[in-house]
């Protein structure tokens, strides 16, 4: 019998480097499967169907959280973000490990469906870095802004919650300390 993979869950605060860090993370370890999300929301300029997200209508995102078949869904900023039961539970079984790139709320109920998940917890340095990282994105006002840093301030008090907490105050090191927990933690 083969030995079953592994899901890998990652969470943090807008800004704090997720993306990023996964984004570097597949491409020194591309047996690592990244899940694909379901979401409500419009593509952004750039993103390809299937590649980037599932977009779907709230119609048909509602009949697959009705079907159970979201591992996890939440709202964030009016749009409804899931993933995807069936692709993560057979690559689970071939013996793959699975990435969830997932904001908190979806962390919390993978918990609850996928007990044994590895779930790590992406920090900032401080606060006033992670305000410097989401106004260099660029993508948000004021308002917004405002509103992703309160959000932030919630989801940071949670980071005890997860299996491990990862400082992300240097590119490099959080991405070897991230390695580690994946290839040599045992589940």
């Amino acid at each position: 019998m083969s030995k079953a993979g592994k899901l890998i869950v990652v969470t943090g605060p807008s800004g704090v480097g997720k993306g990023t860090l996964v984004r570097l993370l597949l491409k020194r370890h591309p047996q690592l499967y990244l899940s694909i999300s379901t979401t409500t929301r419009q593509p952004r300029p750039g993103e390809v169907e299937g590649q980037h997200y599932y977009f779907v209508s709230q119609d048909m995102f509602k009949q697959m959280v009705s079907a159970n078949e979201l591992l996890e869904w939440a709202e964030y900023a009016g749009n409804y973000y899931g993933t995807p039961r069936k692709p993560v539970e057979q690559h689970i079984k071939r013996g793959e490990s699975v990435l969830l790139e997932i904001e908190l709320e979806g962390a919390r109920q993978i918990q609850q469906t996928f007990a044994n998940a590895l779930r790590i917890f992406i920090l900032p340095p401080n606060m006033a870095e992670l305000e410097q990282r989401i106004r260099r994105r660029g993508q948000d006002n004021q308002e917004a802004i405002a509103r992703r840093l309160e959000r932030a301030k919630a989801e940071i008090e949670a980071a005890d919650e997860f299996d491990l907490q990862i400082f992300n105050d240097n590119l490099e090191d959080a991405l070897v300390s991230l390695e580690a927990a994946i290839f040599t933690k045992q589940m």
